[in-house]
């Protein structure tokens, strides 16, 4: 009888663990996925973005200058 008491309190335990557990799981997904998040979250990706896209543009630019300061070295030395 002892056994069977045991195991009944353990799995009202596990199960009112689980629940909890599950709720609080639940309420964080539910906050995460409110449209105020969502929106912030796709604010932040278009900053990063816009960043990456600049630094690109900018590290293009500076390949682009040194490859043409390259190739009128070049050419001045080919004229003497």
């Amino acid at each position: 009888m002892i056994k069977r008491g045991f195991w009944l309190g353990a799995g009202l335990a596990a199960g009112a663990t689980g629940a909890v557990l599950a709720s609080r799981w639940v309420k964080k997904q539910t906050k995460k996925m409110a449209p105020t998040s969502v929106a912030r979250q796709m604010q932040h990706n278009l900053v990063d973005l816009s960043k990456r896209v600049a630094e690109s543009a900018a590290e293009g630019k500076r390949a682009m200058e040194d490859r043409e300061q390259e190739i009128r070295a070049e050419l001045d030395r080919k004229r003497r």
